[in-house]
């Protein structure tokens, strides 16, 4: 049994699952029958009004996003998919702070569900910096399935290792 590296924190029995898939050659068919399409948001103008509309929805009071981009030097290599930034600068006799988010290339040709996983957990990091209990209540919040949707990237980011994308 090969390992899954993006499936190491789940229980043997999900990764039996995924081996199995894997092995019969199914795991294409599974993400397929559950996100068969992939979203529209190409660029970085409508990346940033998809973002600010779930930021807007949800994280009214929440800092300012200076930037939203997509970025081709995010790589699932270095295990992370998107970043949020925060930046604080000395001007003259102010500080000024600049909140950034980017979002891996990976995720121009995905289903829009993947997507969103990956926008609500750097909108949590403007509330909530570390990975702790509040920062996925928050995450559930802006999407309830959101743990759902972080294990099934995880499958697609096993399927992409080994066959390359799917979408």
């Amino acid at each position: 049994m090969s390992t899954l590296k993006y499936l190491s924190s789940y229980s043997p029995d999900l990764q039996s699952q995924v081996q199995g898939l894997l092995a019969d050659n199914r795991l294409d068919r599974y993400l397929l029958d559950k996100y068969p399409t992939t979203h529209s948001v190409a660029n970085d103008r409508a990346l940033r009004d998809f973002v600010l509309e779930l930021k807007n929805a949800y994280l009214k009071k929440s800092a300012a996003l200076s930037k939203i981009v997509y970025d081709p030097k995010i790589h699932v290599v270095s295990n992370a998919l998107g970043t949020h930034s925060f930046v604080a600068r000395i001007q003259g006799n102010k500080l000024k702070s600049k909140n950034e988010i980017r979002i891996s290339t990976l995720f121009k040709q995905t289903p829009v569900e993947f997507l969103q996983m990956i926008v609500v957990h750097e909108l949590a990091h403007l509330k909530e910096k570390d990975h702790n209990k509040a920062f996925y209540q928050l995450c559930r919040h802006m999407l309830p399935a959101y743990h759902q949707l972080e294990f099934d990237l995880r499958v697609y980011l096993t399927y992409c290792e080994r066959y390359g994308n799917l979408y």
